[in-house]
């Protein structure tokens, strides 16, 4: 024989199917606002994700070289490579000989006939260098005051690559990545506030068009759970379906978009890895998108029929 909670439990829920299918057009509505607002959550946090991605990849490839002079010899060099890799920002250090120099401005320039014989008319005139990288490209200061030691700029022919048009390019890069993260979880927050506001008003709505039934059962003695109920377990469809339409939806348009826009379709944003990315983590994502939608559905219920039965 059931218990009565279960039998009070079951009650809930099939109101709250009820509910669902009777008030159809707003249940349709507030589904549609819902699969836009994580829709647009999950695009959000997979483009952040893409650019962090993209940018991190950059920044992995920035380095900082020291230009030699011509009379440093190979035991100044060693010291110096030494006290760099000493440097906790210092990751690695690479020695680019003058004819390793040579070699790749070679073959960087190899489609320029008039760079190639210009450097063709005299000795080789690149210096050797010390090709430095670093763990966080941002984290400069102390590298940047080191080399600016008396001691150490003697041994220098020329100013480290870390300045001029290619220092504005790495703090650019910097501050781009500070500003999507900002941007990424400001917008993944506002568009959860608008969801939540529009299935406040559904139920707000809901409640409004079922007062007279909720103030029979008011008065005859149902517990403010049992007439709660129902409308949480609505705005819980609610949640469930947008999720699972959302999910579905960006798992189509990832698809078709991998397979028809190359990574320079829009710059940065490599829609390939997109995809891949959302392919590899689509249970995890399909989780979090339906907590998120049954978060904020039976939040913004919660609140609106806590309004109602305070004040009745």
């Amino acid at each position: 024989m059931k218990s009565r909670r279960t039998v009070m439990l079951w009650r809930i829920v099939v109101g709250g199917v009820q509910n669902f299918l009777r008030n159809a057009w707003l249940s349709i509505a507030a589904l549609a606002v819902m699969v836009v607002t994580l829709s647009i959550v999950l695009f959000s946090y997979i483009a952040n994700a893409t650019f962090s991605h993209t940018i991190e990849e950059i920044r992995g490839r920035i380095d900082v070289s020291v230009f030699l002079k011509d009379e440093v010899d190979e035991e100044q060099r060693r010291n110096l490579t030494d006290q760099l890799l000493a440097m906790q920002n210092v990751r690695d250090v690479e020695y680019v000989s003058k004819e390793q120099a040579l070699e790749e401005y070679r073959r960087i320039n190899e489609d320029n006939i008039d760079l190639q014989l210009a450097i063709t008319q005299t000795d080789n005139p690149l210096p050797a260098s010390l090709r430095i990288k670093l763990h966080n490209p941002d984290l400069l200061e102390d590298l940047r005051l080191f080399l600016e030691k008396p001691d150490i700029k003697d041994l220098q022919s020329d100013q480290t690559s870390y300045s001029g048009d290619r220092k504005e390019a790495i703090d650019k890069i910097a501050r781009a990545t500070t500003f999507i993260q900002r941007a990424g979880i400001a917008g993944v927050i506002i568009f959860a506030a608008i969801s939540m506001l529009i299935i406040f008003n559904t139920i707000q709505m809901a409640i409004f068009n079922r007062r007279d039934e909720l103030s029979i059962m008011r008065l005859l003695g149902a517990s403010s759970g049992y007439i709660r109920g129902p409308f949480l377990v609505e705005s819980m469809i609610i949640g469930i379906l947008a999720a699972l339409i959302s999910v579905g939806l960006c798992k189509a348009i990832f698809s078709i978009s991998s397979n028809t826009l190359d990574a320079s379709t829009f710059g940065l944003l490599d829609i390939a890895w997109s995809g891949t990315y959302f392919a590899d983590r689509f249970w995890l994502i399909l989780a979090a998108q339906l907590a998120l939608g049954t978060l904020i559905g039976v939040g913004s219920s919660y609140v609106a029929t806590q309004r109602y039965l305070k004040k009745n």
